[in-house]
C-alpha cells in the first residue's frame, strides 16, 4: 500500500490520484484520520464534516474512474475558515451566538471548488468576526501553533486554516484577508498565504468584516498550489459589486527558477521599523539570495506605505464597516462576545461620517502613489510580520499586551489591504524558539501570478518550506 505524505502538495497528490496510486476516498480518509488524531491538541477545526467529505470523495472517485477529470483540484481535500457559507451547515464566524446560523446556499467560491471536484473536510476556527491578527478566540478556543509543544500564537484571523495546513492536516485551506488574516497565519505556521486583489475573487456568501478591504485567499504548501487554487476561484461573480474591476487571470510560470528580468525593492522604512532582530536577519539573507538569482535590486523607498498608515489611524475603516455589518449582534449581545473583539468593534460606532469619507476618498489618492511606484518596480519584498510568533501566555491575559501584539502582527500586512495590492507570504527562516518567519512579496493590484512565480523561484533555491513540525507531542 502506497503511503500518503501528509505534507504533500496539491500537485503531488494529483499525480498520485492520476497514477491510481491512491484514490480520492483513501486520501480523504487519510486526512480525516489525521485530523482526528491531532486536532484534539491543535484545535484547528470547529466542524469536521466527515460524512459530507466522504460523499464528495466518492463522487470524485467515480468521475475520475469514468474519464471525467475536472482539473488539478479534483479529489483534493480542503478546509475553509468558518466565515464561508456551506449549505446545510452553520456559519459561526467565531461565536456560539451564531451556532444556529445554518445556510441554505454555498458561498460562490465553495461552488467553484465543487465544480473543480475538490473535497471539503471541514470548517476551521477564526477570531470572532475575523477581527484580529493574533489568532486568539477566548470563547471557542485558540488553535495551537504546531511548531511547538508550548503554546504560541497561531496568527489570525484565519488561525485554524493556518494551523491545519501547517500541521499537515489538510493540503489547502481558505482564509480571508482584511488586514493580513491570510498572510499572518501563513507566516506563523510556515506555509504559503495569498492575499488577492479585491475584485478578483468573489466574497458572496462570506461573512463580512469590511466591504472595502475583505479579500479571499488560500493557505497552501507552496506558491504553485496557491496558483492552482487561485485559478479555480478567480471567476467573475455578478452578485459581488467589487468584481466590476475583475481581470482575466494570467498564467503561472512554474518553470521560473530565478529573478532575472525583475526589478525588486527592499524598502527599509516603515516595514522594518522595530522588527525583531531575527526577522530582519532572515530578510537580509533572502535579499542576498534574490540578488544572486539575478534580481535588479532597486534602492527606492515605498512612500505609499507610510501614507497608507497615516491615512487609516487605528483601523477606522475596518472598525466602521465591521460595526455596521455586525451591529445587530454587537448591540444586542455585546456582553456575550469575546471582550477583546467587542471593545474593538464597538469603536466603529463612533466613527463620524466625515472621518470615514475623508479616509475612503483618501484611499484613491494614496493608491495612485502606489500604482506609480509599480510602474517602475515589479515587486517589493518585506517581512510579512515584524515579530516572530509570541508565546500565547504573554498575550492572552493582558489586554494591553494583546493590543500591542495585534498591532505588530498587522502593521506590514494591513498596508497591502489599504493599497489593494496583491501579496504572498512564504517561509524564509525560523526564530530562536523554532517558530517560522515569513517574507512577503507585494505586487501591484491583479499581479497575483507574477508574485507567485517569484515566490516559486525563491523556493526552488531554499528549503524553509520543506521543514516540518515535530508533532509527536500531539499524537
Amino acid at each position: 500500500m502506497l503511503k500518503i505524505d501528509p505534507f504533500a502538495s496539491i500537485h503531488e497528490l494529483g499525480v498520485l490520484i492520476r497514477s491510481k496510486g491512491v484514490s480520492p476516498v483513501s486520501i480523504t480518509e487519510f486526512f480525516l484520520d489525521r485530523i482526528k488524531r491531532l486536532d484534539k491538541k491543535l484545535g484547528a477545526f470547529v466542524n469536521v464534516m466527515g460524512d459530507y467529505a466522504t460523499a464528495q470523495a466518492k463522487i470524485a472517485e467515480l468521475e475520475l474512474a469514468s474519464g471525467i477529470d475536472r482539473g488539478p483540484l479534483h479529489g483534493i481535500p480542503y478546509a475553509v475558515k468558518d466565515l464561508y457559507h456551506v449549505a446545510g451547515f452553520p456559519t459561526m464566524a467565531g461565536t456560539e451566538l451564531l451556532k444556529n446560523n445554518v445556510q441554505e446556499k454555498d458561498a460562490f467560491v465553495i461552488s467553484r471548488l465543487k465544480e473543480a471536484g475538490a473535497v471539503l473536510l471541514g470548517k476551521t476556527h477564526t477570531v470572532q468576526f475575523a477581527y484580529g491578527g493574533v489568532g486568539v478566540n477566548g470563547q471557542l478556543g485558540t488553535p495551537h501553533n504546531p511548531w511547538s509543544k508550548e503554546a504560541f500564537i497561531p496568527g489570525g484571523s484565519s488561525s485554524g486554516s493556518g494551523v491545519s495546513v501547517g500541521a499537515g492536516m489538510i493540503p489547502m485551506a481558505l482564509g480571508s484577508d482584511t488586514g493580513g488574516s491570510v498572510r499572518i497565519p501563513a507566516s506563523f505556521n510556515g506555509v504559503t498565504g495569498l492575499k488577492t486583489t479585491v475584485g478578483q475573487v468573489s466574497r458572496s456568501g462570506v461573512f463580512p468584516l469590511s466591504w472595502s478591504l475583505d479579500s479571499v485567499g488560500p493557505l497552501t504548501r507552496s506558491p504553485h498550489d496557491a496558483a492552482l487554487v487561485y485559478q479555480a476561484l478567480a471567476k467573475k461573480d455578478e452578485d459581488d459589486p467589487s468584481m466590476s474591476a475583475y481581470r482575466k487571470v494570467g498564467e503561472f510560470n512554474d518553470q521560473k527558477h530565478n529573478f532575472e528580468g525583475f526589478k525588486i525593492a527592499f524598502p527599509s522604512d516603515i516595514f522594518r521599523d522595530d522588527c525583531d532582530r531575527e526577522v530582519a536577519e532572515a530578510l537580509d539573507e533572502a535579499k542576498h539570495l534574490i540578488g544572486k538569482l539575478g534580481a535588479h535590486i532597486v534602492n527606492e523607498e515605498f512612500t505609499a506605505a507610510r501614507e497608507a498608515v497615516k491615512l487609516n489611524p487605528k483601523g477606522l475603516v475596518i472598525a466602521a464597516e465591521a460595526y455596521y455589518s455586525n451591529r445587530q449582534i454587537v448591540d444586542t449581545h455585546f456582553d456575550a462576545l469575546d471582550p477583546i473583539v467587542a471593545h474593538r468593534i464597538i469603536k466603529g460606532k463612533d466613527v463620524t461620517a466625515t472621518e470615514y469619507l475623508d479616509i475612503t476618498r483618501g484611499l484613491q489618492e494614496v493608491r495612485k502613489i502606489s500604482e506609480a511606484f509599480f510602474e517602475v518596480c515589479d515587486a517589493i519584498i518585506v517581512p510579512t510580520v515584524m515579530i516572530a510568533p509570541r508565546r500565547l501566555s504573554e498575550v492572552k491575559d493582558s489586554i494591553e499586551m494583546y493590543a500591542k501584539t495585534n498591532l505588530q502582527c498587522l502593521r506590514n500586512t494591513a498596508i497591502g489591504n489599504i493599497l489593494n495590492l496583491s501579496g504572498v507570504s512564504i517561509p524564509c527562516g525560523y526564530s530562536k524558539d523554532g517558530l517560522p518567519i515569513g517574507l512577503m512579496i507585494y505586487g501591484k493590484s491583479f499581479d497575483e501570478m507574477k508574485i507567485l512565480s517569484m515566490a516559486h523561484a525563491y523556493q526552488r533555491h531554499t528549503d524553509w518550506h520543506n521543514k516540518r513540525p515535530d508533532l509527536s507531542w500531539a499524537q
